[in-house]
């Protein structure tokens, strides 16, 4: 694929919200995922480009939602996040909160290890069974 597509298909994700896109040609994949932050001016250099490869995926279990409702990644508007990719957690950590129906529930890590994908942003709505965070 060429940079000029590549570019089309960032303006796109921004301009509908997509928080994550892949996109398969042949034997070439395009993926990424922007956690909902903008995505820099040079954002096609982050794209992970991969020959014959089609999984992207970020190692790690997959931590999702209980319940549909509104994800919260601090105990504040613009509050710092409770985790960034990287973190080390341990079972009971505090990785976000999703509120649904008024309530306030935490999301905790069930097991230890390391933040490797934060998949949603801050006030993002989400749907049972979404995607929040992957831990190794």
């Amino acid at each position: 694929m060429d940079l000029t597509r590549i570019r089309r298909l960032i303006e796109l994700a921004e301009e509908t919200g997509l928080v994550e896109l892949e996109v398969r040609t042949g034997d070439e994949t395009i993926r990424f995922v922007r956690g909902g932050q903008p995505l820099p001016a040079a954002a096609a250099a982050g794209f992970s480009r991969v020959a014959g490869q089609h999984d992207a995926t970020p190692a790690g279990e997959p931590v999702v939602a209980a319940m549909a409702g509104t994800f919260y990644a601090g105990s504040a508007p613009g509050a710092t996040p409770f985790v960034e990719v990287g973190r080390q957690v341990a079972p009971g950590t505090v990785l976000g909160i999703l509120e649904s129906m008024k309530m306030l529930n935490d999301i905790v890590a069930d097991r230890a290890g390391t933040i490797t994908q934060v998949a949603v942003a801050d006030g993002q709505p989400v749907g049972t069974g979404d995607l929040l965070f992957r831990i190794a």
